[in-house]
């Protein structure tokens, strides 16, 4: 899977980017899990903390969703470079035709 790039957009700032949100939390949650060396992971908003079943969970299917979500943006990513790339070069064919055209309409000949 490609890496998400936080590099400036003129579409929008990283921080307004979800699928940029995204790939931080899973990390996140990644450096998290890595760390917690067995202990039980607090919660802010409930008193009991995830224990071995919840972090595993954790591991087998949220991060996995992640890495899934993520995948298929990039998917759907390169489909849209892909379709932008033959526009662009259907454009530049029909500019090519039509400067032709002018040149062989005032007798000119295109230089080789």
């Amino acid at each position: 899977m490609a890496t998400l790039s936080s590099a400036a957009s003129p579409f929008c700032r990283p921080e307004e980017d979800p699928f940029l949100l995204l790939e931080s939390c899973g990390k996140a949650i990644e450096s998290i899990l890595r760390g917690h060396a067995g202990r039980p992971l607090r919660r802010t908003w409930i008193d009991r903390p995830y224990g071995e079943e919840e972090i595993s969970r954790l591991e087998e299917e949220v991060l996995p969703a992640i890495q899934l979500c993520l995948a298929r943006v990039d998917e759907i990513d390169g489909a849209l470079e892909t379709e932008a790339q033959l526009s662009y070069r259907q454009v530049v064919e029909a500019e090519a035709l039509l400067r032709l055209g002018g040149l062989q309409s005032s007798g000119a000949m295109p230089a080789v």
